[in-house]
């Protein structure tokens, strides 16, 4: 008898093992979190978004891109799990290397990306991603769980009524409109590990080597440069998942053989009639109401090392972020650049933009805050770096260290200033700083960054990120001082 009882725990321990990884399935269940919403309303929401974005954006119109695109979009959603959404593939005509989707099926792709990619694979594998956030309705759970924290749970209960279009258009009013809201485009780490988990199964499916995918976010990661207001939108809006390539190699160990497909086009020839056209503006330039000048030079490190930038008055201006998330005074003689959607914003002086290869305006001097998700995006847990703080063990330095870390793994040429870390209390809060230093690729200088953080009572952080040449530094460090000071955070906006 105790014979058989051992032998059935062992196989009920097999089992379980077996289920746990997934082998018994031949890939990884991945299921969508909890909604509001139904599949009509994806739809729905998806379709007033577009029209706001398109209000937005510059589109591109050259038929035969376009044509590419959606061949391809339509090979990779063919393998979609989930509701059978009428997916749509459109460009935006920025330069920025990014795409994003809409609930509902709506997937954009920029431009830079199309001239970025080294092959069909790659550029399967960033839309896949994206399809997967659309199968697995990350955006309306986000937008479900905000508007949980406004309504309460009274709405579980059946308070979202007949879900009209009235009601539909109110609560995603309540959570920050359509469009290019924030809800729909920043997800957590767990959320990113989970479009590339299915990410790698569509591409499989559809005849695509999925390590294409994990490939192009390396190199992106790589590339990334060092300009902290692009990389400071990207941490926010897109997390990393750690250890992203080894988790996709587990998928597709249990994927097994890829039936592999023809191409569906050239890539090669979609970048040579890219190539053809006017200059892309960047997202920045397009905040900022700029264009690129094509027949301005591309600046190079001899030419953007001669930059100057104006001293900072001592007179303030005092900035508000729209939802009530935090307050700060800056000079007078800078300007502030916030976007439309999102809780960023960018504070530079004349001079502190430069242009580079490309026509993209990189940050050489100014202030970046925002708002900053650690980890792994839960909430309510004692938070850990699985790498080991470097700074210390309370929860802001924790915190601190995973956003220095990502600043330092998108701009390898910067690292911490031995001794440069400061533990104070500002405004009732403790706050913590510490310099970055490393020789800027983007001007061939000296380059300091100064982080510092404020948390908030979930957890996350409000952080402020002041760009300077190195020459400069002392001359802006009493206005950075001042900024650091003002800094206001209200805890209880909400926020994701």
């Amino acid at each position: 008898m105790r014979k058989f009882r051992s032998l059935r725990a062992l196989s009920f321990t097999i089992l379980a093992l077996i289920v746990a990884t997934g082998a018994a399935w031949g890939q990884t269940d991945v299921r969508p979190g909890f909604n509001l919403f139904t599949v009509a309303q994806d739809v729905e929401i998806g379709k007033q978004s577009v029209v706001e974005v398109e209000r937005q954006l510059p589109m591109l119109s050259q038929q035969a891109t376009l044509r590419y695109v959606a061949d391809l979009g339509a090979r990779l959603a063919a393998q979609a799990p989930g509701a059978k959404y009428n997916y749509k593939f459109k460009v935006a005509n920025l330069s920025d290397v990014n795409a994003f989707a809409l609930p509902g099926g709506f997937v954009y792709i920029h431009r830079g990306l199309l001239e970025k990619v080294r092959s069909e694979g790659e550029l399967a594998g960033v839309m896949a991603h994206e399809i997967a956030h659309v199968a697995l309705r990350h955006s309306t759970n986000q937008a479900s769980k905000a508007y949980l924290a406004q309504a309460g749970i009274g709405i579980l209960g059946g308070l979202f009524g007949g879900k009209t279009q009235t009601t539909t258009g109110q609560i995603i009013g309540a959570v920050g409109g359509f469009g290019l809201n924030a809800l729909f485009l920043k997800y957590s780490r767990s959320a990113e590990t989970q479009a590339d988990i299915v990410g790698a199964q569509i591409m499989a499916k559809a005849g695509y080597d999925p390590m294409e995918m994990v490939r192009f976010f390396e190199a992106m990661r790589l590339q990334a440069g060092s300009d902290p207001s692009k990389v400071a939108q990207f941490l926010s809006d897109h997390p990393a998942p750690a250890n992203r390539e080894a988790r996709v190699r587990q998928e597709v160990a249990l994927l097994g053989t890829v039936r592999s497909v023809s191409p569906i086009g050239s890539i090669v020839a979609v970048q040579r009639d890219l190539g053809h056209l006017s200059p892309a503006p960047s997202s920045a330039q397009l905040a900022s109401g700029q264009t690129p000048a094509p027949s301005q030079p591309t600046q190079t490190t001899t030419e953007t090392a001669t930059i100057s930038v104006e001293r900072p008055s001592t007179l303030l201006r005092t900035f508000r972020q729209r939802q009530g998330l935090f307050e700060l005074q800056y000079p007078d003689n800078w300007s502030a650049y916030a976007p439309s959607q999102g809780y960023g914003v960018t504070i530079a002086p004349r001079g502190g933009f430069v242009a580079t290869s490309g026509g993209q305006q990189n940050l050489v001097c100014g202030l970046v805050v925002n708002h900053f998700v650690p980890f792994d995006g839960a909430v309510g847990t004692r938070y850990r770096d699985p790498l080991g703080s470097l700074f210390g063990r309370t929860p802001l330095e924790e915190a601190s260290s995973d956003l220095v870390r990502q600043v330092m793994h998108a701009n390898p040429h910067l690292n911490v200033v031995a001794g440069s870390e400061r533990r104070r209390t500002l405004s009732g809060d403790p706050s913590f700083s510490v310099l970055l230093s490393g020789l800027s690729p983007v001007t061939g200088l000296g380059e300091r960054v100064s982080v510092a953080t404020r948390r908030l009572p979930d957890k996350h952080v409000v952080y402020m990120l002041l760009v300077a040449q190195a020459k400069d530094y002392a001359m802006l460090a009493p206005a950075s001082e001042r900024m650091v000071r003002s800094l206001r955070v209200n805890g209880g906006t909400t926020h994701l």
